[in-house]
């Protein structure tokens, strides 16, 4: 029994279609040409905590290794500087505090947003003013929305106190920014393209 290239076409393109997107999922790269499927992906984080603190992130990622834009507000904060980070898991079982460590997929010490040797999920402090409220708008070479380096599924957080950027000579310096407790995090999901 035979196939006609019909059926063929319609078995075997959907298959195909399947195949290089999970090509690319695992991390294929541009010049291999399968993972064009990954342009313009886009992610949020909605922020919430135990006490008043919220707010929501916005990435978006327009090529594969290109920088991640970044945008987002908050609210209910204390006023001043808060370390914000990627952690490492998704997980709020236990509030953020099951959200792990920083996100540190290449082994460095701690440091700032533009430090070369830094946590992928180091992405420095946002402020908030009087009325409690920040935002932020950046964009960062080191964060990616897919590949090895995905920060998809993690948990971003917002810290009580001002992340020292690992150059403050305290003991957590080097490993967290000694930014203090978790106020409030969400994990980042894959969000609707436009």
């Amino acid at each position: 029994m035979g196939f006609t290239l019909k059926q063929l076409l319609l078995v075997g393109a959907p298959i195909a279609a399947v195949g290089l997107a999970g090509l690319c999922y695992r991390g294929c790269s541009l010049n291999k040409g399968c993972c064009s499927l990954k342009r313009n992906m886009k992610a949020v984080c909605v922020l919430t905590g135990d006490g008043s603190a919220k707010g929501v992130i916005r990435f978006s990622q327009e090529i594969p290794n290109g920088p991640v834009h970044v945008l987002g507000s908050f609210e209910g904060l204390t006023p001043g500087k808060h370390g914000c980070h990627v952690h490492e898991f998704g997980d709020r079982t236990d509030g953020c505090t099951s959200a792990g460590a920083h996100f540190n997929p290449t082994n460095c010490t701690h440091g700032a947003r533009e430090d070369a040797n830094r946590h992928v999920g180091d992405l420095g402090n946002i402020e908030a003013g009087a009325d409690g409220k920040a935002a932020c708008d950046f964009s960062d070479k080191m964060l990616s929305l897919s590949g090895p380096h995905s920060i998809i599924g993690r948990c971003l957080v917002v810290h009580a106190g001002e992340d020292d950027l690992g150059k403050g000579g305290h003991e957590l310096s080097l490993s967290t920014g000694n930014s203090g407790g978790r106020v409030a995090c969400g994990v980042i999901g894959i969000a609707k393209s436009d």
